[in-house]
């Protein structure tokens, strides 16, 4: 059997990709709270806002404002999502040091998500990525749609090779891999890496994966089998996906901690204070923990 990885690092996007897509709105104060919360339990990269229309994405609003009221954290990274220059210009004056830019690997989904074609997209994410880097920050690099869309059905693995290389000659520091629908099995994930990793070497990759049909887990398991070490997740399985219909939240962080600590694998994350996150973020969105480790754990309060 393939060894695992000794350490895998986790970027927490809960405060972004999970918040955004919940049917409450959380105030700035809660946001920031969340964060540092998070940055407490041990999370070392916190995806934290995103600079896109309030009017599409009405949950991220405030994004600037939150950013610069951010109290960092020695060691601890604060991306953000930028789908322009217009979110680049935002993130500049919110003193971002780190952004995200993503891209999908279906046409269908892109003209929904970003109003263009693949090819404009990745046009458009190059002009980005440039000036980021002229400026000084890093560039993290997003990939949507990676086995399946949910209008076209099943996607390629050689486009989803090809734009993860893209995205990589952008500069692209690491290049995150989404099972945006959540489709994906760990067959499907270990196929679909080994073929991106002859473009992409796969300690440049990080998984991306949502629990829609309840893979999460175990497809975070079968990308470290192909030599991923850097897996995205969202406290309590926030999120899920406005134009992907159907898709639930990404896989929780505490269940991928708890499978984590089960196999060896070093995070830096303290599970119980994870829980009592997840546990209390789930309280401010009126909802119940969508993981089974928040929903299972005993605490010494319990």
């Amino acid at each position: 059997m393939q060894s695992l990885p000794a350490q895998v690092r986790i970027v927490e996007v809960g405060p972004r990709d999970g918040l955004q897509n919940e049917c409450v709105a959380l105030d700035i104060e809660r946001r920031l709270t969340l964060i540092d919360r998070l940055a407490a339990a041990g999370l070392a990269s916190i995806e934290s806002g995103a600079f896109v229309s309030p009017r599409r994405v009405p949950n991220m609003a405030g994004s600037v404002e939150l950013m610069q009221r951010l109290q960092r954290r020695a060691g601890v990274r604060y991306p953000c999502l930028v789908p322009n220059e217009t979110g680049l210009d935002a993130a500049l004056e919110a003193g971002c040091d780190e952004i995200a830019i993503f891209a999908a690997a279906s046409g269908t989904f892109s003209q929904r998500n970003t109003a263009c074609s693949i090819a404009e997209s990745m046009q458009r994410l190059g002009v980005v990525a440039a000036r980021a880097q002229a400026a000084g920050l890093r560039v993290r690099g997003y990939l949507s749609c990676i086995i399946g869309c949910p209008y076209e059905g099943p996607v390629p693995a050689a486009t989803v090779a090809t734009l993860a290389a893209e995205l990589d000659a952008m500069g692209c520091y690491e290049v995150s891999l989404g099972d945006t629908t959540g489709i994906g099995t760990p067959h499907a994930v270990r196929a679909l890496i080994d073929s991106v990793a002859a473009r992409v070497p796969p300690e440049r990759l990080a998984g991306h994966f949502h629990d829609t049909w309840g893979m999460g887990v175990a497809n975070v398991y079968a990308a470290m089998l192909s030599g991923v070490s850097v897996f995205d997740a969202s406290v309590a399985g926030l999120g899920g996906c406005p134009f992907a219909p159907g898709a639930s939240g990404n896989v929780a962080t505490e269940d991928v901690v708890y499978m984590l600590e089960g196999a060896g694998v070093h995070t830096g994350i303290d599970l119980g204070r994870l829980v009592d996150v997840a546990r209390w973020i789930s309280e401010q969105l009126d909802r119940k923990p969508a993981s089974h480790v928040a929903r299972a754990f005993k605490s010494g309060k319990d």
